[in-house]
């Protein structure tokens, strides 16, 4: 009797990391010429980066061809990958070469999916999941390092993060050693680098404004909290450069200050 042939492909959920490019203008050759200014000292930083294309801060009464927007990311080495929509915005978006992808609270489905079937655990305004098998693997290679608080969703990293490598905690994240260039630090809530952050650190990633990064040399790649953003592309100021700060956010804007720890 031969043996049974094993299936040629399969289709499972999975979990997606996204950006969110919210649209705030119908006026393209302004919005490229933004995206220009933005990432003219840092052309690569969101190279191969998927995006969703949110429209839904544009003025009920003004259109715009995503697909156009879409060609222009993809010119920046995005990738997009839907459209987020309000429901009066749709009609209009229909025949639209890319797919509705929905918010909800704890996760995003494509449209006429059902719940159950959950691509992403999203974010306000910056959507970075970490796949269960990453979180898995990093498991394994720290081997005991990532360590809980008592009952909490604290999570405790010992030992540096290298390049390539992300974490990601559902509650507060508590990092001792080296955030590297190309590390990624992730978590619903707080984040305490007792470290030099070289990497990217985003901190309340499922909208929570009250959420706050704090670190010991700050040189990073990129900080977020709730989704709002600042790269190296805005250099630093000699007063928090490599010095020890708090981030927070106040009226949708990051506000870095020195900690004073005597």
């Amino acid at each position: 009797m031969s043996a049974k042939t094993p299936p040629l492909f399969e289709l499972r959920s999975g979990t997606l990391d996204t950006l969110l490019f919210v649209v705030k203008t119908t006026d393209l050759a302004k919005m490229r010429a933004e995206l220009n200014r933005r990432f003219d000292m840092t052309p690569e930083f969101f190279a191969d980066d998927l995006v969703a294309i949110d429209v839904r801060r544009l003025p009920s009464v003004q259109r715009i061809l995503v697909s156009e927007v879409a060609e222009m990311l993809k010119t920046f080495r995005m990738h997009p990958a839907g459209i987020i929509a309000n429901d009066a915005q749709r009609p209009w978006l229909q025949l639209d070469t890319l797919p509705f992808v929905e918010l909800r609270e704890s996760f995003i489905t494509r449209r006429n999916e059902p719940a159950s079937r959950t691509l992403s655990e999203g974010a306000s305004k910056v959507l970075q999941v970490i796949p269960h098998d990453v979180i898995a693997n990093l498991h394994s290679t720290f081997q005991g390092e990532i360590k809980p608080i008592g009952n909490s969703t604290t999570l405790v990293i010992e030992k540096p993060l290298r390049s390539g490598q992300q974490i990601y905690a559902k509650g507060d994240l508590v990092v001792l050693d080296l955030v590297s260039y190309g590390a990624e630090v992730i978590a619903e809530g707080n984040i305490h680098i007792y470290a030099p952050l070289r990497g990217r650190a985003l901190a309340g990633v499922h909208g929570n404004c009250n959420a706050r990064i704090f670190c010991m040399c700050l040189e990073p790649e990129l900080i977020s909290i709730a989704g709002i953003y600042r790269t190296t592309e805005t250099p630093l100021s000699l007063d928090i450069l490599s010095k020890s700060v708090q981030i927070r956010l106040a009226n949708e804007k990051l506000i870095i200050e020195p900690l004073r720890l005597t």
